[in-house]
């Protein structure tokens, strides 16, 4: 397979955890012997300090062209004035709406040798297996804000197909895991939480195989800690979703491990890790790029349809996760080159099974 997937580095850490995925997409396409080419581009604050706009249309067009787009991350101290007209996250939020992606899949899974680093008790991380299917292009974040000297607006609004087109993408998802979709709102109170719950239920009967239950967004966010070997696929809203898959990554250890992947229609998607821009470990080169290289394996997955590729890297994560070196946050020393290059072996190793498996079949055959 030949792809053009577009790099957006970014701020902090970003380029770091970057590089090294780029490095693991290099040797996929080596090992599996694919075309992938990469073209650079800036967003959010180093965009703003070269262009004076946190999405330039450079970028934007680069990111329409491509097969998939790989981030880093955006911000930082030197552009993090809430009264600031121009900040990075314009960029991100900009990126998001152009490219229409907007299903935001966040899958959540408790490696067995990181139980420890969990907050929570062990015998409650048992078999955590969770995707997050966040509503990413619509609600309080995109919403008409307003701003005086006394008061402050921000406009929550949704319609029902924005809310039909990520239901139906979280219906689907749950077909094809455990049967299982909850779908978490406040629609005690808020009226675009009734119209999101009122929506939901009504899709549900086309999907008599899925289980569906609806929780109040407070309500879960204590059961994600109490009880969270009890879900499969959550949807919900844009802020909604924000907060809570953040509280869910503490249970894996730490944030340096989670990836995401931003979808619309079509193939082309938006992967990022869910972590910022971390500027207080910026270029000491000790950031863990793990987070971002599973974004890759979504990648893989999602936009280029490569899924044994995409099994392979989450192989090599999860031997370098058992194995190790791990990274500071991971209880370790470990820098990110460190943790890149036991990636790239495990990788290797993987890679040559594979072909050692499928030589042995022709030879048979």
């Amino acid at each position: 397979m030949k792809a053009h997937i577009v790099t957006l580095p970014g701020d902090g850490v970003g380029p770091e955890v970057t590089a090294a995925t780029v490095a693991v997409l290099e040797a996929v396409a080596e090992h599996y012997d694919h075309g992938f080419r990469f073209s650079h581009h800036p967003i959010g604050g180093c965009a703003i300090d070269a262009t004076g706009e946190p999405l330039p249309a450079a970028t934007l067009d680069a990111c329409r062209q491509a097969d998939a787009v790989l981030l880093g991350a955006v911000g930082g101290p030197r552009w993090s004035d809430p009264e600031a007209k121009v900040r990075p996250e314009q960029g991100l939020l900009a990126l998001r709406a152009a490219l229409g992606v907007y299903a935001n899949l966040r899958p959540l899974t408790v490696h067995p040798a990181l139980a420890a680093l969990s907050p929570l008790k062990n015998e409650r991380l048992h078999e955590v297996d969770v995707v997050f299917v966040r509503e990413l292009t619509g609600g309080a974040y995109f919403g008409a804000k307003t701003r005086s000297d006394e008061t402050a607006t921000d406009e929550c609004r949704y319609t029902v197909a924005e809310v039909e087109r990520v239901a139906r993408r979280a219906f689907e998802l749950a077909r094809a895991r455990r049967h299982h979709l909850t779908s978490v709102d406040k629609a005690n109170v808020l009226e675009t939480s009734r119209l999101w719950r009122s929506t939901v239920t009504r899709l549900s009967a086309e999907y008599p195989d899925v289980r569906l239950e609806h929780q109040l967004v407070d309500s879960m966010a204590m059961l994600l800690l109490t009880q969270p070997q009890r879900y499969d696929v959550v949807v919900t809203e844009n802020l909604f979703g924000d907060i809570l898959t953040d509280e869910a990554a503490a249970l894996a250890g730490s944030l340096g491990l989670l990836p995401s992947a931003s979808l619309g229609e079509g193939g082309r998607g938006l992967y990022e890790p869910i972590h910022g821009s971390a500027p207080d470990i910026a270029g000491q080169g000790v950031a863990n790029p793990l987070g971002a290289i599973l974004s890759a394996a979504l990648l893989l997955r999602h936009s280029l349809g490569l899924d044994a590729e995409a099994r392979a890297v989450e192989s090599a994560v999860a031997q370098v996760l058992e194995h190790g070196p791990r990274s500071r946050d991971l209880g370790g020393q470990a820098g990110t080159a460190a943790v890149l290059d036991a990636v790239l072996v495990a990788l290797a190793d993987d890679a040559a099974n594979h072909h050692a498996f499928f030589a042995g079949v022709r030879a048979c055959g």
